[in-house]
């Protein structure tokens, strides 16, 4: 019989229950009993939501980041942190955000901890800190707490953790230590974890080791033999699990290394499903992904059946089926979505959704496809229409990919020859100080929305009340003395959603958050079509903003590589050919702001390194593609008019050369958490356009210092030219409070002008 499990269920909850509970702990309005009690009823209905599968995980629930879960387990939490009075809770939040709700100074407590995305998704996790002082304590209370409240649930639990080897691939060495030589004691603490949890009545552990799917140096791929052989002798059956893309040159280890079962991700790796099975020793179980973990389709059960029925003639019991990776990447439930159009509709799965495919190709197989003769007509008979359906394809759109030439994302001149019209333009002073355009989104702001997509409000009342609020920000901004001004983004919800309600061949949900880190979720549209821009989006709001200040107003868009990545990407296509025709797409905004007399566009590519292949061998590819769409996007413009771009918590400086090609006036790019890190690329290329280098963590409550900021800024100006260099925030504002916000950003704006002013003695 074919064995079912889930790698991962989404944590957040139908309604974000997570989220809320989070935030009002936070802010003091409700107790950590409360905020445990929300946890548990949220674990409680996932288990029930996986209960028609075989075995059921425990340890994929957190309360911000399963890395950072792993970090506390192992007792590797940073000196700074652990040195502080309070629980283990504080502790937790002081890492993750910077703060816990015991700390009550507005100023903070602490430096948090660096984060960066996983893999190439856009969840994000807190990275391990580690030095030649590292040592692991186990502490593995939490999980255990888990596992018997699913053991309550479920007579089958198996218990999620991430492997030794990928925790210390993902962390980093903060001292030049190397991390491999902290794996022998790392062992001896994953081996006592797993004696605990074979006390605790578990049979099967799954051990999450993704770093398989990349390219790995030699050294690492002896650790992951060290680790395998030396952990073989711990009492329970290890799944070892692999997703994100195929084993490649590693299929042979994989296969090899002495553990109970091997997971691969069917979806990315489906060549290799065959390869695996002739490799695997026939002691072993195999465990198939076979429905994306990732996007949000439907699965085609009937041609899944046909490759998987010999693979299961083959391996009989020893066949396991799952999702590709945890669900933590897709919503939770299609059911909830009452309001979409039903043809949509029907050409999706959930988190919810998605198990009840591995179930119904499970019961196939384990009693033939009669016994489901009726769901499999149904899924077909959705997979048809999906194909078939007229509103997918659009002729136009077609056509003018087709005229597409290099010479559109050619600028007209250098930027050597650029930047002296727009500095004659603008007249900055030294070290112009800015923001990544998001202003807080107050309650307020949020129900006057709402009130408005309700139809509570008519269109002439919302817009006085946004014109409203872009007056209040730019107030805001002119009172602070930013030199460069944005309009807020009121009007929108979500940088990728608010484009993408404007432009063909999106759809939209109304529940289908996903967690991008710790309470911030995101909705992220579907693509399901050609994509056409029919009407300026931005232009009215912009110009209004433009209206109230003598300042230069950014015009702010979001670039066609972040709308991809951000979005759930029909699969009927390139990836490339879907960015080509968002490109056109944010092209056309952009002419229309020009023409509007903006003379400052931002078009943020927050997402671009997310999409990199995991093996650096297919980045090239990927970057060609990606960053010819966004120099169609972006270069269709005159000289005078200055385009930006913004960056985020992503590693950069491996793929600077790149960015760089971009040919953006002006970059602004995360470096607060990670200490101006990326700097250091600039020890070895000469990055010839203007950068912003964000030194106002705006994910942590903390108000940074001055004398920080100027210390970041010194860092920074020792490595390219103070002429060329800006001051701004790491990301946008619209998560923060104007009571954050507003002492965060004048002191950033006294340290620009602190050190404009050494700058000045030092000519002088």
């Amino acid at each position: 019989m074919v064995t079912t499990h889930n790698l991962g269920f989404p944590r957040i909850g139908r309604n974000r229950e997570l989220k809320f509970a989070l935030e009002k702990y936070w802010k003091g309005e409700q107790t950590e009993h409360a905020l445990l009690e929300t946890a548990d009823t949220l674990r409680q209905q996932h288990w029930q939501d996986q209960s028609q599968l075989d075995w059921i995980p425990a340890g994929d629930f957190s309360l911000y980041d399963h890395v950072l879960d792993t970090s506390f387990m192992l007792g590797n939490v940073p000196e700074r942190v652990a040195v502080l009075a309070g629980s283990e809770l504080d502790s937790y939040f002081r890492v993750a955000r910077g703060r816990s709700p015991a700390d009550k100074s507005a100023c903070g407590c602490v430096h948090a901890g660096e984060m960066t995305k996983w893999f190439d998704t856009n969840y994000h996790y807190i990275v391990p800190e580690f030095s030649s002082e590292t040592r692991f304590a186990l502490n593995a209370n939490r999980l255990l707490e888990q596992i018997r409240q699913a053991q309550a649930v479920h007579s089958q639990v198996k218990p999620v953790i991430l492997g030794p080897v990928s925790y210390l691939w993902l962390g980093k060495s903060k001292d030049g230590s190397g991390k491999l030589e902290l794996l022998e004691e790392l062992l001896a603490v994953y081996a006592q974890l797993l004696n605990e949890l074979k006390s605790a009545g578990i049979d099967w552990v799954q051990i999450d080791e993704p770093v398989l799917v990349m390219e790995l140096p030699e050294p690492w791929k002896h650790a992951l033999r060290q680790a395998y052989y030396q952990l073989q002798t711990t009492p329970v059956k290890l799944l070892l699990t692999t997703y994100f893309g195929q084993l490649q040159d590693n299929l042979q280890l994989a296969c090899e290394l002495p553990v109970a079962g091997l997971h691969l991700d069917a979806v990315s790796a489906h060549d290799e499903v065959a390869k695996v099975i002739d490799w695997l020793p026939a002691h072993k179980t195999l465990s198939l992904g076979i429905v994306n973990g990732r996007n949000i389709w439907k699965t085609d059960l009937t041609a899944t059946l046909d490759w998987l029925e010999p693979v299961h003639d083959r391996l009989q019991d020893r066949l396991w089926l799952a999702p590709s990776c945890s669900l933590l990447h897709v919503p939770v439930d299609a059911a909830s979505e009452t309001k979409l159009d039903r043809e949509i509709h029907s050409w999706l799965a959930f988190a919810v959704q998605k198990l009840h495919e591995v179930a119904i190709l499970a019961k196939a197989l384990n009693h033939g496809r009669e016994s489901v003769a009726g769901m499999l007509r149904n899924n077909q008979a959705a997979i048809v229409s999906r194909w078939q359906s007229s509103r997918v394809h659009q002729l136009p759109v077609k056509a003018r990919l087709q005229e597409v030439t290099n010479a559109l994302g050619n600028r007209r001149s250098p930027y050597h020859q650029r930047a002296i019209v727009q500095r004659e333009r603008f007249r900055l002073p030294l070290f112009p100080t800015t923001t990544i355009g998001s202003f807080p989104q107050t309650q307020r702001i949020r129900q006057t929305r709402r009130d408005f997509r309700a139809g509570q409000l008519a269109q002439a009342d919302y817009r006085r009340a946004m014109q409203q609020e872009i007056e209040h920000c730019v107030r805001e901004q002119e009172a602070l003395g930013l030199d460069v001004l944005v309009h807020g983004e009121p009007e929108r919800n979500d940088m990728v959603e608010y484009f993408g309600e404007h432009l063909d061949g999106f759809a939209f949900t109304e529940f289908g958050w996903v967690q991008s880190y710790g309470s911030r979720c995101v909705k992220p549209p579907v693509i399901f079509g050609d994509v056409k821009h029919a009407q300026p989006i931005t232009t009215e709001w912009i110009q209004y903003a433009q209206s109230l200040t003598s300042k230069p107003m950014k015009g702010m868009l979001t670039g066609p590589v972040t709308m991809l990545n951000w979005s759930f990407v029909r699969d009927d296509q390139p990836r490339s050919e879907t960015c080509l025709q968002l490109a056109l797409a944010i092209r056309d905004e952009v002419l229309a702001l020009e023409q509007a007399g903006i003379r400052m566009i931002q078009i943020d590519e927050a997402a671009l390194r997310e999409g990199l292949p995991l093996r650096k061998s297919q980045w090239n590819n990927y970057l060609d593609w990606a960053i010819r769409a966004f120099r169609i996007a972006a270069n269709g413009v005159a000289d005078q008019t200055q385009i930006h771009t913004h960056m985020c918590y992503s590693e950069f400086n491996d793929i600077i050369e790149a960015i760089a090609r971009m040919d953006a006036d002006v970059i602004t790019i995360e470096t607060s958490r990670s200490d101006m890190e990326l700097l250091d690329a600039f020890d070895r290329f000469q990055y010839p356009n203007e950068i912003g280098p964000g030194v106002y963590d705006i994910h942590s409550p903390n108000i940074p210092a001055v004398d920080s900021i100027v210390q970041l800024l010194g860092k920074a100006a020792r490595r390219i030219p103070p002429e060329r260099l800006w001051v701004n925030p790491d990301c946008g504002l619209k998560t923060r409070t104007w009571e954050e916000v507003k002492p965060a950003l004048s002191n950033m704006i006294a340290a620009s002008r602190q050190l404009a002013d050494q700058f000045a003695a030092q000519a002088s």
